[in-house]
């Protein structure tokens, strides 16, 4: 299902997106050396508590986990970019961390990842690897016009990413938004231009570029849910909620 929101539905959307950019920016702040994950967690709970808001996460059981994810946010540590079950682990000086956040506000929802090095010691290629994802959404957000295709989408942010040197999974990718956090279009991080669905305004996206450096296969934790590269290189995933609008792309979730 595509659901075409009205301006007013778009209006809530952008109160929706506030709050995941505003939850997303306070535990980076909080995400220092020696933070568990499991408080990140918790904080991240309280915060979508006091908004009035629900979680998307802690009762989410799609066919490829293990049953509820059970969690408020995600944490994908170093060599996990997808779906990172918090767990009793300490954040160490030098880590990539990136958090995944989908909430809904009022009957909407919006989605948002961001990557980052926890601490003062930052590998060159680690933020190279960041900035290409970074770089790689601003590309897909920026072909998400009217009348557009998603493989309009999929190609700009496959430029930009196998440009940078890294491989593409298409297996997970961005996706449609609104009363739901998952729904129809998927947006492969790769595709070719002129397919897939036409874009028109009233649609919220979220487009959500990741890569990992060595490969792009990926292995599943034992926990059910935590998806790893397979060859145990880093990660790194950057994601906004976007509305087409008459007038352009606009991020929700800036």
């Amino acid at each position: 299902m595509i659901e075409v929101l009205s301006e007013a539905e778009v209006r809530r959307a952008h109160h929706t997106g506030r709050l995941v950019a505003g939850i997303l920016q306070t535990m980076k702040a909080r995400a220092v050396v020696g933070t568990n994950l499991l408080e990140i967690d918790e904080w991240t709970a309280e915060l979508i508590r006091d908004a009035g808001a629900q979680s998307c996460y802690v009762d989410y059981a799609p066919s490829f986990g293990r049953g509820p994810f059970g969690h408020y946010i995600c944490t994908s540590v170093n060599d996990a970019v997808l779906h990172g079950l918090p767990h009793d682990y300490r954040l160490r000086d030098g880590d990539l961390l990136t958090l995944d956040l989908a909430v809904s506000l009022d009957g909407i929802v919006a989605d948002s990842a961001i990557s980052f090095v926890v601490g003062g010691t930052a590998d060159a290629a680690d933020l190279a690897m960041i900035a290409a994802t970074e770089d790689a959404l601003a590309a897909g957000i920026a072909a998400a016009v009217p009348n557009g295709r998603i493989g309009d989408i999929s190609r700009a942010i496959g430029a930009v990413l196998e440009g940078a040197g890294f491989s593409v999974n298409t297996e997970f990718g961005g996706h449609g938004v609104g009363s739901t956090m998952h729904q129809d279009p998927h947006i492969p991080n790769a595709g070719r231009p002129g397919r897939g669905y036409r874009l028109r305004p009233g649609v919220l996206l979220a487009i959500e570029p990741w890569v990992m450096a060595g490969t792009d296969r990926l292995v599943t934790d034992a926990d059910g849910w935590t998806l790893r590269s397979a060859d145990g290189s880093r990660t790194a995933h950057s994601e906004h909620t976007i509305a087409v609008t008459a007038d352009g792309p606009v991020i929700i979730t800036r």
